[in-house]
């Protein structure tokens, strides 16, 4: 019998290659994205084809694709294209923990694999509940502020707010964090951050390694408690900043390590 799922797949975005290749059906993916840096044997075995916001559409064309799947209005350029060229695009649009583990269940059903990815889902769930009920054991939970860029100051998005509190902290821009795009979450001045006295501050500059050295010098963040205490912290914004898998099972148990660490030493 004819397999009636995609078999010849463009992931415009990381995440869904990650998906796929967790739940072993990579096999399915015949093009990835050049930000693409996790699984590593994907960027090996895989032709990258796409940007975020720029896509090569003639490559992707000669691929001969049955199915594209990109993530964000921001693609919707490249979908339109891709649609008018004839080929079926999914474009998600999720922004939160729970919006996570959905899609991952979506995209293992459109490939016929909707058990593994119970199971992927699962797993997830399982880091959720540990990060949980370790964070109920804190003796407090620290001010934590999340930088996603550093020119201008961007804090965190939803999903990374969300993972801040169920790790045991206190996202210190939770107002922000609903903001689904980069420039609603630019911050005006350095007094914002400094008067909200964060305990612990995460860095995940999107693309670059995080410099905490520069954040201390800044101008008037000796008077910040993390920087007093030396908590500042990186969290690979490949792990971080990708609405996929790792986000949970690898950025937040990073989060909760460091979270925890600031919540015992705490007088």
């Amino acid at each position: 019998m004819r397999d009636p799922y995609p078999s010849r797949i463009v992931c415009l975005t990381e995440e869904p290659t990650e998906v796929l290749y967790r739940i072993g059906e990579q096999d399915r993916i015949v093009g990835i994205s050049g930000f693409t840096v996790r699984p590593p044997q994907a960027r090996r075995e895989k032709p990258k084809v796409s940007a975020f916001t720029s896509a090569k559409i003639d490559k992707i064309l000669a691929l001969k694709p049955d199915l594209a799947i990109g993530f964000s209005d921001i693609q919707a350029d490249i979908a339109r294209e891709l649609i008018k060229a004839g080929v079926e695009v999914w474009i998600s649009n999720h922004r939160s923990v729970q919006g996570i583990l959905d899609y991952c269940l979506r995209l293992s059903a459109l490939v016929g694999a909707l058990e593994k990815g119970r199971a992927l889902v699962d797993a997830m769930q399982q880091s959720i509940n540990t990060a949980l009920s370790a964070a109920a054991q804190l003796p407090m939970r620290p001010r934590v502020y999340v930088e996603e860029w550093d020119e201008p100051r961007i804090t965190g998005i939803q999903w990374v707010c969300e993972l801040v509190r169920i790790a045991g902290g206190e996202d210190i821009f939770p107002e922000r964090a609903a903001c689904s795009l980069a420039r609603d979450r630019i911050l005006a001045n350095d007094g914002e951050i400094i008067a909200r006295e964060p305990q612990l501050i995460i860095g995940s500059w999107c693309g670059k390694h995080f410099r905490p050295e520069r954040v201390i010098e800044r101008d008037g963040y000796a008077a910040i408690p993390a920087v007093q205490s030396c908590d500042l912290v990186e969290i690979k914004s490949a792990l971080l900043l990708q609405p996929g898998p790792a986000a949970i099972l690898d950025a937040l148990p990073q989060i909760q390590n460091a979270v925890t660490r600031v919540a015992i030493r705490a007088p």
